[in-house]
């Protein structure tokens, strides 16, 4: 991390270099990204109320989750780099406006295309909130012990949300409605947006005019976008359908790195991937985020369609989830990662994670919660809590000052990616495994927990591979 302290400019909080100030603004950064990562996973309990209300089709219903995610991140990586150019603050603030309003058009949306359509809209503001944040978290702590319980409580809000997520959108969708899910965003949204104009300092940017690169912005952003659309929906569509998009994205991003390599202000300079450390550490994030959708998704999946929870139900078995990622990344991740350094601390998360979704893998048709769930859930979570502040402060070491916006938005989408990829990935090879048993005569709860322990096995292996990826190329040298 010493070449990101370096390098670092000083903290740009409200009275810099004053503890309260900036400790309050990372208050501001950690509610609206808590806001956006809510809404990233409160929608899944709440699809059948969805479906019923507003007579999706199963197909048509997928897209409430894909024009979200599509959005989101396809617009990641140009939302950093224009918070780099016009200022941080600015393009978090408009990004936390623009989530807000299309969540009340969400919350009041009659018909499908409506709610659709505020759904990627939704995605838009996300995009431009979250891309920022770790970009503007390293300039206000730039010493490393701060730094690293910076990011540990910034990393516990994102980890935590995501299961706090499904227990909400269980509680307000039985509780009032579905309505509420997105509403809910309003009240918060507007406290945030307040918070965030008074408490967080001005930053000009660079300018749009020093790096902005319009036509390398439209064609990663379709690149992305495109990649998402296929990786979400690949469960949904034929080969041959799937093989145009595809051809048409990688001629996009061959296209982008053409332009990057000779644009006079290339919108991703090239040689942020001469980073081990960055390039790294998204590579290992992609298949550790894939991991834990995985977890997350087809493990509540397992608990309604065979331990035959409800909504609300599921919701609460998640809760030790999130609360033990909040103990464990303010108590503990902070001080492990000073004392043991990133790459120590990053490894062991990766071994705990990959023994929780082991001890899944395990899981039986008539399995029960106390022996077969909780336990992999605490080691997942206790693994999670260690290594994503471990993995994010990798990361963003290997990122000059200049780039901190366009390396915090790379960051973010490859999460995005990676829990799209794994959630496509591990559900298509559930569904294929239990069509198959049905196919064969098997019962139909045998069969739906057969494929949900192939999906587990499936992430074992995965999740074996981020650590092996880990260790041989995480590891810091030092000075």
């Amino acid at each position: 991390m010493s070449a990101m302290i370096e390098n670092s400019p000083p903290p740009v909080a409200v009275a810099a270099g004053a503890r309260y100030s900036r400790w309050t603004s990372l208050a501001v950064l950690c509610a609206g990204t808590l806001m956006t990562v809510l809404d990233g996973n409160i929608v899944t309990v709440a699809m059948p109320a969805v479906q019923s209300d507003l007579g999706f089709s199963g197909p048509g219903l997928a897209w409430v989750v894909n024009a979200y995610l599509i959005a989101f991140g396809g617009l990641l990586l140009l939302a950093g780099r224009l918070g780099d150019l016009v200022g941080r603050k600015r393009m978090f603030t408009a990004g936390l406006a623009v989530f807000t309003l299309a969540s009340v058009l969400c919350g009041t949306a009659t018909g499908q295309g409506m709610l659709i359509a505020a759904r990627a809209v939704q995605g838009a503001g996300g995009a431009m909130a979250s891309a920022v944040v770790l970009g503007m978290l390293v300039a206000l702590f730039p010493e490393p012990r701060e730094q690293a319980r910076a990011i540990a409580a910034f990393s516990a809000v994102g980890a935590a949300g995501g299961a706090l997520g499904t227990f909400l959108g269980g509680a307000l969708t039985e509780a009032l409605s579905w309505h509420w899910i997105f509403l809910i965003n309003l009240p918060i949204g507007v406290a945030a947006w307040l918070a965030a104009v008074r408490v967080l300092a001005p930053e000009p940017g660079a300018g749009l005019g020093l790096g902005a690169d319009y036509p390398g912005a439209a064609l990663v952003t379709g690149a992305l976008m495109l990649t998402v659309y296929l990786i979400v929906g690949a469960g949904d569509h034929s080969r041959t359908a799937t093989l145009l998009p595809a051809a048409l994205a990688l001629a996009l991003f061959v296209a982008f790195a053409l332009r990057q390599a000779r644009a006079a202000r290339p919108l991703l300079r090239l040689r942020l991937f001469r980073s081990r450390l960055l390039t790294g550490a998204n590579a290992v994030q992609v298949l550790m985020i894939a991991t834990m959708y995985g977890f997350q998704f087809i493990g509540a999946l397992y608990l309604q369609r065979v331990l035959g929870y409800g909504a609300l139900a599921t919701g609460t078995a998640f809760l030790p989830a999130p609360i033990a990622i909040g103990v464990l990344m303010l108590g503990l991740s902070a001080r492990t990662v000073a004392r043991f350094g990133g790459y120590r601390v990053l490894l062991t998360g990766l071994v705990l994670i990959t023994a929780g979704m082991a001890l899944l893998g395990r899981a039986p048709a008539d399995g029960s919660y106390g022996t077969d769930v909780l336990p992999a859930m605490l080691l997942l979570s206790a693994g999670f809590a260690a290594a994503m502040p471990a993995l994010t402060g990798l990361a963003m070491s290997g990122a000059r000052p200049e780039d901190a916006g366009l390396a915090s938005g790379l960051f973010n989408t490859t999460q995005v990616v990676g829990g799209s990829l794994g959630l496509a990935v591990l559900s298509t090879l559930a569904a294929s495994r239990t069509g198959g048993l049905l196919a064969d005569g098997t019962s139909l709860l045998p069969a739906t927990a057969e494929g949900y322990r192939l999906a587990f096995t499936v992430a074992t292996g995965i999740a074996a591979t981020a650590l092996l990826l880990a260790a041989l190329l995480l590891r810091e040298r030092r000075a």
